[in-house]
């Protein structure tokens, strides 16, 4: 027998009048279709079956359900459904499952049995399910997949909320993708653009990098993101740190701001500064704000600065290039002096040893300064100490001397070091000299201005102690009194003392300190209340036929609770840039090391 929407509202009238003389009216569930039974054992049901036209139809403010078999509860507005069980919210949310039920005055459906909750990008699977109209939110709580258009989500708890068409997963929580891995403490995902927001300790892995951060967003459709919270990339050679990190993964490409680091795991060094973009194909490192690459050579830390770092290559033949005010710095063995230089370029060959000052350089070795138009410095590949020192086109070196300055100059220098100290020194085509010459007692004898083709000197804890001229040309020692004042400097010299690195801090010796941007940051989400009201059981609406039972639509207390803006206060700290640490520390040594 068929039951049409005007027989079924008169047969409810009466109840409906009742209800609206003591509270607002409930719209009762509408049985447009389906056979009728009456069963003398079921009193309060009313039962509909599907017959040949269909399904059982039911229709309540904007909800249908389908279904093979319904259990009418005329009295409690309340249904159950069996059988191919669908359930649709306008064009927008569908539910299907083997059961059902439906409670017209509370607006809550719960299914169970092979639930598939669909709406437009995403499928949710999942063994039962609630569903709260009036807060458009579902929840399960027993591991649920939801598949959407690039990628697989796992969870034992979630959550979805039909109007910002977000799910919330807690308990991990797993993102399967053809080309990397997520896994996150809590993971926060728009289905309508495929934005994943990650909160706690959370990890993105593949084949080419993995990703840490404990704050982060990452869009899995167009495979790119940025992480703000103890972030760091791992490539298969290097480990990206910073406050802020970018990462995409079409482009083979990361970028960091503010504190970061890149450490080279192959070749033992590192990079810091406050800006560094990482292109992975290419093996190229682009770093500025505070640019310092520091490499481990003879158990020490030799240190490379620039306005800007650019390191290329593979782990085998790195090569690093810094532009504009750079600087080096390596420190000298306790109660021995640093070497160090500064020019306007550097360049670094890691595999061939050779360091080339460009542009106006200038080196000091101990008390030896040494200057030309290019300085190259040669480390040897076997014991990483200095080799060999050389110095092109109007090369100077000046020594200073408590009477006044050593000098010789020549077209090109060639130092040899023994014990990362310069040992021997030539100076080679058109030399000349002005040396103090001293006795024993450190007492001036001469000044010896000489002319020479090539001039050999020895040094001795990097003090000049000898000098060999070959081809000698005009000169000789002048006692003290005859030389006069204004001819004891060479053409060309230039005392550069002031400029000296003497300390690593040095490397950054009137620069002024960068102006870091803030971090905006990802905020935790807000406190959106748990899925179940906190209710007592008496007052629970529970109607009789229901499987529900009140431990079913209470909160269990030992499930993980999200995290939130309430129960996680932000400090000032997280979300603005951290003290610029490299003036007074640009590296620690033992850091590099480990």
């Amino acid at each position: 027998m068929k039951v049409s929407t005007y027989v079924f509202l008169i047969f409810l009238l009466f109840g409906s009048v009742l209800q609206a003389q003591t509270a607002p009216p409930k719209q009762k569930v509408d049985i447009q279709s389906g056979y009728l039974e009456i069963k003398p054992e079921l009193p309060d049901a009313v039962i509909y079956t599907k017959d040949s036209e269909g399904q059982v139809y039911i229709v309540h403010e904007g909800v249908e359900m389908w279904c093979d078999q319904a259990f009418v509860y005329l009295k409690d507005n309340f249904v159950k459904a069996y059988g191919s069980v669908k359930i649709t919210q306008g064009d927008t949310v569908t539910m299907n499952s083997r059961y059902a039920e439906y409670n017209g005055n509370t607006k809550f459906a719960f299914a169970s049995g092979d639930v598939i909750l669909t709406e437009p990008k995403t499928t949710l699977r999942t063994d039962t399910l609630y569903f709260d109209r009036i807060k458009q939110q579902a929840y399960y709580r027993t591991g649920g997949i939801v598949k959407d258009t690039a990628s697989t989500l796992t969870s034992r708890i979630g959550r979805y909320y039909a109007e910002t068409k977000k799910y919330q997963f807690l308990s991990k929580v797993v993102i399967n993708n053809p080309k990397y891995t997520v896994n996150s403490e809590q993971l926060d995902f728009y289905s309508d653009t495929g934005g994943a927001y990650l909160y706690g300790e959370s990890t993105i892995v593949s084949d080419a990098s993995t990703v840490y951060c404990e704050r982060g967003y990452y869009d899995t459709r167009n495979d790119n993101g940025y992480f703000v919270k103890n972030s760091r990339v791992d490539y298969e050679n290097r480990i990206l740190y910073g406050d802020s990190i970018y990462f995409d993964r079409t482009r083979s490409f990361a970028s960091a701001t503010n504190n970061i680091k890149v450490l080279d795991t192959v070749n033992e060094s590192i990079i810091r500064g406050h800006y560094a973009e990482v292109y992975r194909e290419k093996d190229s490192v682009f770093i500025t704000k505070r640019a310092v690459a520091v490499s481990l050579q003879d158990r020490d830390s030799v240190y490379v600065h620039a306005d800007t770092l650019q390191v290329t290559g593979k782990p085998d033949n790195r090569i690093v290039k810094g532009f504009y005010r750079a600087r080096l710095f390596k420190p000298g063995a306790p109660g021995e002096d640093p070497t160090s230089g500064k020019c306007d370029s550097i360049f670094v060959h890691q595999k061939t040893g050779i360091t080339k000052l460009l542009r106006n350089p200038v080196l000091w070795s101990g008390e030896n300064q040494m200057t030309g138009d290019t300085i190259h410095l040669l480390s040897n590949k076997v014991t990483e100490k200095l080799d060999t020192l050389k110095v092109f086109n109007n090369a100077f070196l000046v020594q200073k001397d408590s009477a006044g300055y050593n000098q010789v100059k020549g077209e090109r220098l060639i130092g040899l070091f023994h014990n990362n100290e310069l040992d021997t020194v030539n100076i080679n085509k058109n030399a000349e000299v002005i040396f103090y010459s001293r006795n024993e007692d450190q007492e001036l004898v001469g000044i010896n201005n000489t002319l020479s083709s090539s001039i050999q000197m020895y040094l001795e804890e990097q003090k000049i102690a000898g000098i060999r001229f070959i081809k000698k040309a005009n000169g000789k020692v002048y006692p003290p009194s005859q030389f006069p004042e204004n001819a004891r400097q060479l053409s060309g010299f230039k005392w550069r003392g002031e400029e000296r690195l003497l300390r690593k801090e040095d490397l950054f010796k009137d620069k002024p300190p960068p102006i870091l941007p803030k971090i905006t940051g990802i905020p935790l989400p807000e406190d959106e209340g748990e899925f179940f009201e906190d209710v007592p059981e008496d007052e629970m609406n529970i109607p009789e036929a229901s499987k529900l039972l009140p431990k079913n639509l209470q909160t269990n207390p030992d499930d993980p609770k999200p995290m939130t803006r309430e129960n996680e206060v932000e400090t000032e700290s997280d979300l603005t840039p951290k003290q610029d640490s490299s003036e007074d520390n640009p590296i620690d040594t033992q850091e590099n090391k480990n």
